[in-house]
C-alpha cells in the first residue's frame, strides 16, 4: 500500500496556547495534507476527507519543534481508502536554555496518531480506470 511522510517545524504562527504549545487541530492539519499526497499518488486526484474512527493525543508539541507526520493507506475500497496517520517529535525547542536552543531527540515521540477514511469519486480515480 501507498505510504508518504512530511517534516515540517512548527512555528510561532501556529501556536495557540500560552507557552508556546501548539492545538491538536494543527495536528489533523498535517494529517489532511498527508492524506491528500496519498490520494494524489494513489488515484491521481485529491479525493475529499470523509471521517476519522480515531483519534489519539500523546504529548504535546510546542513552537519550534519538528513534526515527522506520516501516513499509510491500509485498505482500499470502491470508492474509499483507510488511512493509518502517525505523527512524531523528531526535534524539540528548548526555549528554557535560548529562545533558539533545540535538541534532535535520540528516540522519536509519538505526539498522535489516527485512523481517516477518505472518498475517490470512482470518475476521479485516474489510476484504476
Amino acid at each position: 500500500m501507498e505510504k508518504t511522510m512530511i517534516r515540517l517545524r512548527l512555528s510561532t504562527q501556529e501556536a495557540h496556547y500560552g507557552g508556546g504549545l501548539v492545538d491538536g487541530a494543527y495536528t489533523l492539519k498535517l494529517f489532511g495534507d498527508v492524506a491528500t499526497e496519498l490520494l494524489i499518488r494513489h488515484d491521481g486526484d485529491e479525493g475529499l476527507f470523509r471521517a476519522y474512527e480515531n483519534i489519539n493525543f500523546y504529548a504535546p508539541v510546542h513552537a519550534g519543534d519538528y513534526l515527522e507526520v506520516s501516513g499509510e493507506i491500509i485498505d482500499v475500497g470502491n470508492t474509499s481508502r483507510k488511512i493509518k496517520f502517525k505523527a512524531h517529535k523528531v526535534i524539540t525547542s528548548k526555549p528554557e536554555i535560548r529562545a533558539s536552543a533545540a535538541e534532535v531527540l535520540n528516540e522519536k515521540i509519538l505526539v498522535a496518531d489516527a485512523i481517516g477514511t477518505c472518498i475517490v469519486l470512482k470518475e476521479c480515480q485516474r489510476y484504476h480506470e
